[in-house]
């Protein structure tokens, strides 16, 4: 079930943040944004499963579009993806004092920007969608989230530190307000290539018997 399976990958991410903010919390080591990118991970990759259609006869046969039923699956699941969001920064900010106190950068009563993590959050999530939709239109729908995930990881390892992307989107040596627009314009563009994706035909690259 893949509700199951974004619930499990949500908690699992919050339970290895909130763990190592106690690690960081006892050895007195930093734990910043990075780790918050890290725990989101197992969310991302749960949500690839999400656009699935199941019982596809079923879907074809109502009057309703094809695309309302993904539709409707992604705009469920962005509320439990936010409380994630959200659950895993509150973590990682009661662990920012400790940064500050053991580190003298960055300067004290000073704790890192948050909104650009946010948007590159949301870009991932944005970036999983799109290929798990496009995925669900082909002849791969069987098996579309075992596929997004891998292809997901892997434009999202690619735009991080191919050497033409990572100055736009990656910290540093993007700016905090450059990386946010950066990842805005990447959740826009991908947002569009989910809704066209979605409003394609069923098994639109089926190989003709």
């Amino acid at each position: 079930m893949p509700w199951s399976t974004l619930c499990a990958g949500c908690l699992a991410g919050t339970v290895f943040l909130a763990v190592m903010a106690h690690v960081a919390d006892v050895s007195h080591t930093p734990l910043g944004p990075g780790d918050v990118r890290i725990a989101f991970l197992p969310a991302i990759a749960a949500l690839a499963f999400i656009p699935r259609t199941p019982f596809r006869p079923v879907a074809q046969a109502t009057p309703v579009p094809a695309w309302v039923a993904p539709a409707g699956r992604v705009l469920l699941a962005a509320p439990i993806l936010a409380l994630t969001c959200w659950a895993q920064l509150t973590i990682a900010a009661h662990a920012v004092p400790v940064l500050l106190t053991a580190h003298s950068h960055p300067p004290l009563g000073h704790s890192p920007a948050v909104y650009p993590v946010i948007a590159q959050l949301t870009g991932w999530c944005a970036v999983t969608v799109a290929v798990a939709a496009c995925v669900d239109r082909s002849r791969y729908a069987d098996v579309g989230g075992a596929v997004a995930v891998p292809v997901s990881f892997a434009a999202i390892a690619l735009a991080w530190y191919a050497p033409l992307t990572s100055r736009l989107v990656a910290q540093p040596p993007a700016t905090p307000h450059g990386a946010t627009v950066a990842w805005c314009a990447v959740t826009a563009i991908f947002t569009a290539l989910t809704c066209a994706a979605m409003r394609d035909r069923w098994h639109r690259y089926t190989r003709v018997r």
